[in-house]
C-alpha cells in the first residue's frame, strides 16, 4: 500500500469515528446529566421591568438533561415569550454554565388602549401597561406607528422653549393629525398642510396666552388662514380677541358655554386691536362673520 492510499483510509477510520463516538457516548453515559450537570445559570439583564424568578422558573425545566443536551435554541424562545423581553441570547460555557444576556423592552410611549411602542417602532403588550406612567399616548393605524412617533419627535422640537408640552399624538384612519397638550388643550390639526398650521399656530401664541389665566380648551387649526379657539365658560367671559378677530354676540338665553374666536392672518395683522367680549354686547349687536370654510 503506497503512502495516498493509507493516508485517505485513514482519514476514512477517523471520520467514522467521529461520526460514532457520539453514540458510544450516549450508549455509554458518558454525557449523561449525572456526569455534565448544568451547575449555574447566570444571567445578564437590568431586570426593570423583567421578573429574574419568572427567568429561572422559564428555562429550568430545559437544563435537566444536562450540559451537552441543552438546545440554546430552546432556551432562547422560553425566555423570549415572557413579558417584556425584547430579544434574548443564549450561550454554553464549558463545562457546567448556561449564560443568558436579556435585552428588555424600553417603551417610549402607550400605543391605543392597552399597548406600548418601543424605541425601535415595535409595537408590544404586557399585562397593566395602562398602568405605566410617564408615557406620551400616541394612537393611530399600526401600519403607521413609524410616522406617529416621527411626528411626536418632530412636535416636541418645534414646541420647545414655547412653554408648550405633547402629552399625545394621534392620527385617524382617514389621516387627521391630533394633539392633546400637556395642559390639557386638544389641537385639531387635520390631514392637510399640517406643518404650516402648526407654523402659524405657533407664530401667534405668545401673544395669544397672555390674554387668558387657563389654557384653551381646544384649539382647531383647520382653516385656511387662521385658527378657532375655545375657552372654558371662566375664561371666555373675559376673553377679548387678537388681530382681525369676529364673532357674533347671541342673547344670554342662547349664549353658548365657550367663545370661539377665529384669527384671520395673524402673523401681520397684531397691532393689539380688541374688541368687545359678546358678554359686555346689547343682545341685538352683531359684527360680521366670515363664512366657515370645509374642514378637511
Amino acid at each position: 500500500m503506497n503512502a495516498d492510499a493509507f493516508i485517505k483510509v485513514a482519514a476514512w477510520v477517523l471520520a467514522l469515528g467521529l461520526l460514532l463516538l457520539p453514540v458510544v457516548a450516549v450508549l455509554n453515559g458518558w454525557l449523561a446529566s449525572g456526569r455534565w450537570p448544568v451547575r449555574q445559570l447566570v444571567v445578564h439583564a437590568g431586570f426593570e421591568h423583567v421578573d429574574a424568578a419568572r427567568v429561572r422558573a422559564a428555562v429550568q425545566p430545559l437544563l435537566g438533561a444536562g450540559f451537552f443536551a441543552v438546545r440554546p435554541d430552546a432556551v432562547r424562545a422560553a425566555v423570549a415569550a415572557l413579558p417584556w423581553v425584547a430579544r434574548a441570547e443564549v450561550r454554553k460555557r464549558w463545562p457546567d454554565t448556561i449564560e443568558l444576556t436579556i435585552h428588555e423592552q424600553q417603551p417610549v410611549a402607550h400605543w391605543g388602549a392597552d399597548r406600548l411602542v418601543n424605541r425601535a417602532g415595535e409595537i408590544f403588550a404586557v399585562a397593566d401597561a395602562s398602568m405605566l406612567e410617564g408615557l406620551p399616548q400616541l394612537d393611530g393605524p399600526d401600519a403607521r406607528v413609524h410616522d406617529v412617533l416621527l411626528f411626536l419627535a418632530q412636535c416636541r422640537q418645534r414646541f420647545a422653549g414655547t412653554g408648550l408640552g405633547v402629552g399625545a399624538v394621534s392620527l385617524s384612519a382617514r389621516g387627521g393629525w391630533r394633539l392633546v397638550l400637556d395642559t390639557g388643550t386638544v389641537l385639531e390639526i387635520g390631514r392637510e398642510h399640517r406643518d404650516a398650521r402648526l407654523e402659524r399656530f405657533l407664530d401667534v401664541w405668545p401673544r395669544l396666552a397672555p390674554s387668558h389665566a387657563e389654557p384653551p380648551l381646544s384649539i382647531d387649526l383647520r382653516y385656511e388662514n387662521g385658527f378657532a379657539v375655545r375657552w372654558a365658560p371662566s375664561a371666555a367671559a373675559g376673553a377679548a380677541p387678537i388681530g382681525n378677530a369676529e364673532t357674533r354676540a347671541r342673547p344670554a338665553s342662547a349664549a353658548p358655554p365657550d367663545v370661539a374666536w377665529r384669527a384671520h392672518e395673524t402673523r401681520d395683522r397684531l397691532a393689539g386691536a380688541r374688541f368687545p367680549t359678546p358678554d359686555s354686547l346689547p343682545a341685538d349687536a352683531r359684527f360680521p362673520m366670515p363664512p366657515i370654510p370645509h374642514l378637511p
